[in-house]
């Protein structure tokens, strides 16, 4: 049987992103997710793996429009569109991508 650290309530700040980016594993992006009404699939995952790659290159979460950028660039112009990012992460993909990331909340997002 393998545990896993699952982080608790005051791991997380009052929007429910992460304190700590090392407390951060698939199974807290999972548990994050279902906060939020989210299943993730495979979309979700390339999605989430690519804002902790910006994260790692950049030192910041990205906004949407470098999101938006970003993933054009990585994964090609059909999932570099706000369309499709907002049919993965409704609402604001940056923000609510990021939290699912474990990632800091976007400078520039309410």
């Amino acid at each position: 049987m393998v545990l896993t650290f699952m982080p608790g309530a005051n791991a997380f700040d009052k929007e429910g992103f992460l304190h700590n980016l090392s407390d951060w594993s698939p199974q807290v992006a999972e548990q994050i997710a279902m906060a939020e009404d989210l299943v993730l699939s495979d979309a979700h995952w390339e999605i989430l793996h690519l804002l902790r790659a910006y994260y790692q290159e950049y030192d910041s979460s990205p906004a949407m429009r470098a999101l938006v950028k970003y993933c054009a660039l990585n994964l090609g112009l059909e999932k570099g569109k706000s369309i499709y990012l907002m049919s993965l992460f409704p609402g604001s993909p940056a923000k609510l991508g990021s939290k699912i990331a474990g990632l800091p909340k976007p400078d520039n997002c309410l």
